[in-house]
């Protein structure tokens, strides 16, 4: 009985997920068979537009491009802004020296960005390299800092009590403490990138998923932007749906501790 209720529960919650998506496809649908096509082109032509990416090794070139810029920018930010948030979480010093620095680098719009990537270098993934980094770091350092300030101050002095050494102190206290905020940060940040990478490959870019929007924008095919946009969002459907199943598989224990509750 117990297994069954808990089915039903579960296929009531996917309903509920699924309905609203299903509510604006069906508008979408609607407002195709009344309104011109560029404006509301039907889903069926966005479907096989999607196909169309993904079978032509060119224009699926672009994605795995762009992929490769939104992982590489975000994969920099992560290491540097990992060892700015230790290093700020160590000393005073420094928390007071590259905090206001990373907090006027969060003010800064990802277009500015942009404009000073073009001024200051020159090819298109230099560019875009560094405006993924700068818009990425300043939340993977708040986050990661957030995360080492919240460990327990009487857990780590229990710990330092046995004597370890620095890395068994991270590896076994530090790492699993800070390791969910971690994953929230990449998951955060993975959503935050796929939109600034676009804005970067809009200027200056041959190839891409922004680039091939720009071109969609200029002959007003409006069944061709929509597709290039959900070439992104399934990459971040994608990545967030492996980055729960590592969360998933690495604090098992959890679920097994509340059974024991």
């Amino acid at each position: 009985m117990a297994n069954g209720a808990a089915g039903a529960s579960g296929l009531t919650r996917a309903a509920q997920s699924v309905a609203p998506f299903l509510v604006l496809a069906g508008l979408w649908q609607i407002a195709s068979f009344n309104l011109p096509k560029f404006l509301f082109p039907s889903l069926v032509d966005v479907f096989w537009r999607v196909v169309d990416i993904f079978i032509d090794w060119t224009e699926f070139r672009n994605v795995l491009a762009t992929v490769a810029r939104i992982l590489a920018g975000l994969v920099g930010a992560f290491l540097i802004g990992g060892a700015l948030a230790m290093l700020m979480n160590r000393s005073r010093v420094a928390d007071r020296f590259f905090g206001p620095i990373l907090n006027f680098f969060q003010g800064v719009p990802a277009l500015s960005w942009v404009v000073f990537a073009i001024i200051w270098f020159h090819g298109t993934e230099p560019r875009i390299f560094f405006i993924m980094l700068v818009t990425s770091l300043p939340a993977f350092a708040f986050q990661i800092l957030g995360a080492l300030r919240a460990v327990p101050r009487d857990l780590f002095e229990m710990v330092l009590s046995f004597r370890p050494t620095s890395v068994k102190m991270f590896r076994q206290l530090t790492l699993p403490a800070i390791l969910p905020d971690i994953l929230t940060a990449w998951k955060v940040n993975l959503g935050n990138a796929s939109r600034v990478v676009v804005v970067a490959e809009l200027v200056g870019a041959t190839g891409g998923v922004g680039y091939a929007l720009l071109q969609q924008q200029q002959v007003f095919d409006m069944a061709g932007a929509l597709a290039w946009t959900l070439q992104l969002v399934l990459f971040v459907l994608i990545a967030q749906w492996i980055i729960t199943a590592i969360e998933t598989r690495a604090f098992r224990y959890r679920a097994i501790s509340e059974r024991s509750a």
